[in-house]
Parts: structure tokens; C-alpha cells; sequence
């Protein structure tokens, strides 16, 4: 019923910049918690940065100053802005979102398909 479609991944230099966006569709009705989580290769599946409904965000220690999460309400869409990557963001981003269906007491998590994010030393 919900859909996340992620784009703007790809292959940059370490310092270089990439935007990623995340669009839901499909039936939605109400949308919480977005959020941006990543996987190195044999590693967990750690979260980047996370944004509430009324535009408060957490980050990672080791993003802070560098990503910034944002969210378009009117879109359904979140977007990361992920400047002076370095090598160690390499990794499969995912973004996520809390949803919750008319009537539904709780909300249920949704993922992206994942897209590569690779920067090159």
C-alpha cells in the first residue's frame, strides 16, 4: 500500500556532495517518524538521521555538521544532504517512515529499496 522510492545515490570523490531523496505513495494517511539508516558491507544497519513530524532530528555522532535530514510534508518526501563525505559513508542507504493507516493505532515501519552511496579516497 506504501511505496518509498529513493534516487540521488551514486560514486563521488571524498569532499563531494550528494542529496538524497526519499518519496512515499501509494494509500497514505499518516506519516510520523522519516528517517535515513545505512549498511556497510558485513556491518549493522546503523541510523544516519532521523526527522519527527514537527521537524525535530538526530543524527549520528559521526554525521553531525555534515548531513542535514529535511522534510517536505506536502510531498511525502525526506531528503539527506550529505556534504564532505568521506570514504567511511560508503554504504547502502535506506530511508524509512512511520506509518499509520486511518483508524490504526500504531504506526508500521516502511523501507526504501536502498540505493549505494560510494566515495572514493
Amino acid at each position: 500500500q506504501v511505496q518509498l522510492v529513493e534516487s540521488g545515490g551514486g560514486l563521488v570523490q571524498a569532499g563531494g556532495d550528494l542529496r538524497l531523496s526519499c518519496a512515499a505513495s501509494g494509500s497514505i494517511f499518516s506519516i510520523n517518524v522519516m528517517g535515513w539508516y545505512r549498511q556497510a558491507p558485513e556491518k549493522q544497519r546503523e541510523l544516519v538521521a532521523g526527522i519527527s513530524s514537527v521537524g525535530n532530528t538526530n543524527y549520528a555522532d559521526s554525521v553531525k555538521g555534515r548531513f542535514t535530514i529535511s522534510r517536505d510534508n506536502a510531498k511525502n518526501t525526506v531528503y539527506l544532504q550529505m556534504n564532505s563525505l568521506r570514504p567511511e559513508d560508503t554504504a547502502v542507504y535506506y530511508c524509512k517512515i512511520q506509518h499509520r493507516m486511518k483508524d490504526a493505532l500504531r504506526y508500521d515501519d516502511f523501507w526504501g529499496q536502498g540505493i549505494q552511496v560510494t566515495v572514493s579516497s
